[in-house]
């Protein structure tokens, strides 16, 4: 399978990268490689072929939330011999401002979930986790279908 994105590695552009949320931003350009190397999160760009500028960027990460934060629709399916539930967590989600408005979000969620998929084929991973890091964000999730769990935005 021909991959859309790829590991995140020293070649990459990111001093370059703005989406204009200062912490997205500086995540990129302090953090993620410190993340990578420590084990603490995969991180995964698009890259444009022909400027070689990073489009956009995620996170994955192991994650875990207390089975009683999870809705009682998806609870029922659940054992209850589990305190906390095994799941993936979208870190981050960002594109370059001279990207954006161009459906690359949909395809870097569409990638994530597909990769996410595919670890919970080796892993235990009962759904995909995502912490908005605003209004916008949270706006982006819920369009394609994700729900707040009772502890969103604490």
């Amino acid at each position: 399978m021909n991959e859309l994105t790829e590991n995140l590695n020293s070649n990459h552009r990111k001093k370059e990268f703005s989406c204009g949320k200062d912490m997205l931003d500086n995540y990129l350009h302090k953090q993620a490689n410190q993340d990578i190397k420590k084990k603490l999160s995969a991180c995964f760009v698009l890259n444009d072929q022909e400027t070689d500028l990073l489009k956009g960027y995620y996170t994955l990460a192991n994650n875990s939330l207390s089975q009683n934060l999870i809705p009682a629709q998806f609870q029922k399916k659940l054992p209850n011999s589990y305190k906390s539930i095994p799941t993936t967590l979208l870190g981050r989600l960002a594109i370059d401002n001279r990207f954006q408005k161009k459906g690359i979000g949909k395809l870097l969620l569409i990638d994530a979930l597909r990769r996410s998929y595919e670890i919970s084929k080796s892993i235990g991973s009962f759904a995909v986790v995502v912490d908005p890091i605003d209004e916008d964000a949270e706006r982006f999730y819920v369009k394609y279908g994700f729900i707040k769990l009772p502890d969103s935005g604490k």
